[in-house]
């Protein structure tokens, strides 16, 4: 694969410091745009010192820097965003960001001739899912304003492919799990949450009866879609990012449990959920961009388990 010009949004955040370190050993250029609210910084400080990647500290909520930002680049991967707990306490922010930002970004992106746009979408704009596993073309019923501005992001990415030229890969991801994981967003960081307390002392704490299941799928898994989606000769692709695989959370809870080794009984507390089962049916990805699942639920928590550990000596 020739070495590509790389601009990344939300580039220092939790999958964004993955896709990272994976781009650079593929051999291209990039360039990371992001406001640091959520960085984590170490993570990538190692590439920023060694000329591996340049980091421009800017937001996608003005148009001018994300304009300055992508100028050049061949490639513009869109992270950027809300989440969903946060977005539901602040629907204007949400819409701020994720509508407007992402407008932002891919009208930026057409104008300056930029060859492909890759978009971090969400399973979430599924909201509940009639049938399992969830397909691509299944109907669409997002809940928050995050799933909102996901689908909306979706649109308009589609919508400035149609106007400019420009390619485009939209992946939806499941639930993104794995090391330096924000305990900061109780939907998506459930298990850095549970691992959290039960390193504490203290039981994990999971909603209604536990029987509530998602589709977790490891953040080098994730970051290694997004590459095939940059690298991939086939565009124009709605994909799905997950691994086929249910886990419950009360599954989730006692794996970790488990994995840690101590004698805690988790907490059930009532609470609605806003989706109660969650597949992904990935064999798109598997047929357009070359991507598959590779990491298996129960050796990606053994792994945050064992870094956890190593954190506290």
């Amino acid at each position: 694969m020739s070495e590509l010009d790389v601009v990344v949004t939300g580039g220092a955040g939790f999958i964004g410091s993955n896709l990272c370190h994976q781009l650079v050993e593929r051999g291209h250029r990039v360039r990371v745009f992001d406001n640091l609210r959520r960085a984590n910084l170490p993570a990538i400080q190692g590439l920023i010192d060694d000329g591996s990647i340049t980091l421009i500290d800017g937001d996608i909520r003005y148009r001018g820097a994300v304009a300055a930002a992508v100028a050049g680049a061949d490639v513009v991967v869109h992270l950027a965003a809300t989440s969903i707990n946060r977005s539901q306490a602040d629907p204007a922010e949400s819409v701020d960001i994720d509508v407007r930002g992402s407008e932002h970004v891919f009208s930026a992106a057409a104008d300056a001739g930029v060859r492909r746009v890759v978009f971090a979408s969400s399973a979430s704009v599924y909201g509940p899912p009639e049938t399992l596993p969830m397909r691509e073309d299944d109907p669409l019923r997002p809940q928050t304003p995050y799933c909102l501005g996901k689908l909306a992001g979706e649109h308009l990415l589609q919508y400035y492919g149609r106007r400019a030229g420009l390619e485009w890969n939209i992946l939806r991801f499941f639930n993104v799990y794995g090391p330096g994981q924000h305990t900061d967003a109780y939907y998506t960081a459930v298990a850095s949450i549970f691992l959290d307390r039960i390193l504490r002392g203290e039981p994990p704490v999971v909603d209604g009866s536990g029987e509530q299941t998602m589709d977790m799928v490891h953040v080098r898994d994730v970051a290694r879609a997004v590459v095939c989606a940059v690298e991939s000769p086939s565009t124009g692709n709605i994909c799905n990012v997950g691994t086929a695989t249910q886990t419950s959370v009360a599954e989730l809870a006692q794996m970790l449990i488990d994995e840690v080794g101590v004698d805690i009984t988790p907490e059930f507390r009532p609470r609605n959920v806003l989706v109660a089962r969650r597949e992904a049916d990935v064999s798109r990805a598997a047929a357009t961009i070359g991507w598959a699942p590779e990491i298996p639920v129960r050796q990606g928590v053994a792994e945050i388990v064992a870094l956890a550990r190593e954190s506290l000596r």
